[in-house]
C-alpha cells in the first residue's frame, strides 16, 4: 500500500529535524522529538536519522509513526480551496 506524503511549508531554506517534527505535528514536544530520533524511529529520505540537529532542506521527506511529510518552501504549496 502506498503511503500518502503531506507537504509542510517552511519559511527559510532549511530547518532542524527536531523543529520540523514539531512544526509538522508529528510529535508534541522537543523532549519527545529527542526521544523518537534517538530511538531510530525517524527516517529522512528513507534513511534512519539520529541527529536532532540535522538540517532539512526543500524536498526532504521525513517519516515517523507511519506518517510522511515533505519539506516545501513558502509559495510551493497551492492554497487550500
Amino acid at each position: 500500500m502506498i503511503e500518502a506524503v503531506y507537504d509542510v511549508t517552511i519559511r527559510d531554506d532549511s530547518i532542524r529535524l527536531g523543529q520540523f517534527l514539531k512544526l509538522a505535528n508529528l510529535i508534541e514536544s522537543g523532549a519527545e522529538a529527542k526521544e523518537v530520533i534517538a530511538d531510530g524511529l525517524v527516517t529522512v529520505n528513507d534513511e534512519v536519522e539520529t541527529r536532532r540537529g540535522r538540517q532539512l532542506t526543500i524536498g526532504d521527506v521525513v517519516s515517523v509513526g507511519g506518517m510522511s511529510v515533505r519539506v516545501v518552501a513558502e509559495g510551493d504549496v497551492p492554497p487550500a480551496l
